[in-house]
């Protein structure tokens, strides 16, 4: 109780961050991006700055049961193109975030996630994705760029709204990832990048000692998501798969735009 008056939440908005807890463990195993409707409860429920810093060890909590589940399926050519590029997006979200206001925070990742979303469509438009080999993204020009162009908005939106996931996730769509690769790699550099943004958010003040109260409440919710998406990703076929993940980018951008 001494929590939810810290934080000045009742019973039912602390119901809705638990629940959006859940969501995170289920998009980390299951359709990732989806976690963006996370991002809007917290922002939503809490103030939207503070949100951010919350919501990380959250998130970190579900890239680690990802990680144990997926750990076989990353694709770490892919990942090491990425940090590089993904790095300079974090360091451009921290200086971001320093004059910006929650205003055009959302407006400026919403408008990124739908114009990614339009860009995936427009290339995806007749093709019928991989027929199951490993991508070879980072073996050409344009793989190389692409995967650049994507890391530094995956750093820069990771960082500034904790709403990296939709980016990648059509980053890997693009490149013609499948169900397992997709998941096994994303696990990786999720835990990777949130894990290295600690002491930015801290920095910054997002995480202190308050912040770490209301986690500790919230991770335990983030298991049972993460089972049931370990549960239901093998029954979503590849085609459902990328139905999803593309949905769930298009409904986080919308979301962040009309905040």
């Amino acid at each position: 109780m001494n929590m939810m008056t810290l934080w000045h939440i009742s019973g039912w908005e602390f119901a809705a961050l638990a629940f959006a807890a859940l969501l995170v463990g289920f998009s980390k195993t299951a359709v990732s991006g989806a976690n963006t409707v996370s991002l809007a409860v917290f922002a939503a429920i809490l103030p939207a700055r503070a949100s951010t810093g919350i919501l990380l060890p959250v998130l970190i909590a579900g890239d680690v049961l990802a990680v144990l589940t997926y750990r076989r399926h990353a694709h770490w050519p892919t990942l090491g193109r990425l940090f590089p590029a993904v790095a300079v997006g974090v360091a451009v979200g921290t200086l971001f975030l320093l004059w910006a206001d929650d205003g055009i925070v959302r407006t400026s990742i919403g408008a990124i996630l739908l114009l990614m979303a339009g860009v995936t469509l427009w290339r995806r438009r007749g093709e019928d994705g991989a027929a199951g080999q490993a991508p070879d993204t980072v073996t050409t020009r344009s793989g190389r760029l692409r995967a650049r162009s994507y890391g530094v908005l995956g750093g820069f939106t990771t960082m500034v709204a904790n709403a990296g996931g939709p980016v990648m996730s059509l980053y890997l769509l693009s490149a013609g990832f499948r169900k397992l690769g997709f998941l096994g790699t994303s696990a990786f550099f999720f835990l990777i990048v949130n894990v290295s943004k600690v002491p930015f958010s801290a920095g910054l003040g997002l995480i202190d000692g308050h912040s770490l109260l209301l986690d500790a409440a919230l991770v335990p919710f983030v298991v049972p998501g993460a089972l049931f998406g370990k549960w239901a990703v093998h029954r979503i076929n590849q085609r459902l798969f990328e139905q999803l993940v593309i949905a769930a980018t298009v409904v986080g951008g919308v979301q962040l735009l009309v905040a």
